[in-house]
């Protein structure tokens, strides 16, 4: 671990000398490659090795699968952080495919989609945490997947698979076709017909379901202190009639949103995404980031150029 941010910040400290993007990659041995397009540092990098991502926008095509183990980290979504080189954007979808179990990708705003297992292919024990995406897409052959801590601006489709955990995400629209596994801890927003639709043999518990609708179309389910606008839904179900008077500050999908309960719900401090394993509200992932830096605009008279960098480390 320690060759591992050692690499890091010696990539971080390349890449403001050189005024670019640049992506550390850092192998099972701690040897760092440097690449400029993530492409090329999902192709170049070895299986086990991680993938450092600066903050930027990294554009990726849907000709790029990722078949081996990787880790993807960037440097956070929320705008809002201490990290002073912005947000880590990839403007494309991410497709785990055959080869890539155990693989994850935390600190990340995706434009588009995460596709766990698709065209026919297979990934085990993906982990997506920390990131911003449209929608998350787990073939039903994938076991495994641990979708933990996300903003999710549409929906989660499972396909049918089993054995999947989603827990302490904001969630946009439904989560659907789920054979088994847990929810936990999610706020399901929106909704769209039916914020559960063909959840089956799956625990669900101390979520917050916001729409007024049939909150689940399934079966085989343990359902229990889930909050819900509406109608009680489940075993110990706390029925909400006026979402202002629950949250500090609901705004929708977006970090700018305060989900801890004001003082009369307090009592409900278990339901909900600061319920169970917690919730980040900075979404940064466990790497150092820089907090301030400075850059000259021209060497000294020594011919020097003298970069100063203050690295902290994440959570």
């Amino acid at each position: 671990m320690k060759k591992q941010i050692f690499s890091l910040l010696v990539a971080m400290l390349a890449t403001v000398t050189m005024y670019a993007q640049q992506i550390a990659v850092v192998s099972t041995t701690g040897a760092t490659s440097i690449y400029t397009t993530l492409k090329d540092a999902i192709e170049g990098a070895k299986a086990g090795s991680v993938v450092y991502l600066p903050g930027g926008s990294f554009p990726i095509a849907d000709s790029v699968k990722i078949t081996k183990k990787l880790t993807i980290i960037g440097i956070g979504h929320n705008a809002q952080s201490e990290n002073v080189d912005g947000c880590t954007i990839i403007s494309g979808n991410l497709q785990f495919q055959n080869g890539s179990d155990g693989s994850s990708v935390m600190g990340c705003y995706l434009t588009s989609n995460i596709f766990i297992g698709n065209d026919g292919t297979t990934s085990h024990n993906v982990l997506v945490r920390y990131c911003n995406v449209n929608e998350i897409h787990v073939s039903a052959a994938c076991n495994g997947t641990v979708i933990n801590q996300n903003y999710i601006r549409r929906y989660i489709n499972c396909n049918g698979a089993t054995d999947v955990t989603i827990t302490n995400n904001i969630v946009n629209i439904n989560i659907s076709t789920m054979n088994g596994g847990t929810i936990a801890n999610n706020i399901i927003w929106r909704g769209g017909g039916y914020q559960l639709y063909e959840v089956n043999n799956t625990l669900i518990k101390d979520n917050i379901f916001m729409y007024w609708n049939d909150g689940h179309r399934g079966s085989n389910c343990q359902v229990y202190g889930n909050m819900k606008a509406g109608d009680s839904w489940g075993e110990d179900c706390v029925t909400v009639t006026d979402w202002s008077e629950v949250f500090v500050n609901d705004r929708g999908i977006t970090p700018y949103s305060d989900y801890h309960f004001k003082e009369a719900y307090q009592q409900y401090s278990d339901k909900g995404i600061y319920g169970g394993t917690g919730f980040s509200d900075s979404a940064l992932p466990p790497v150092p980031y820089i907090v301030s830096k400075s850059i000259p605009q021209q060497t000294d008279a020594s011919g020097k150029l003298r970069i100063r960098v203050a690295v902290k480390a994440g959570e």
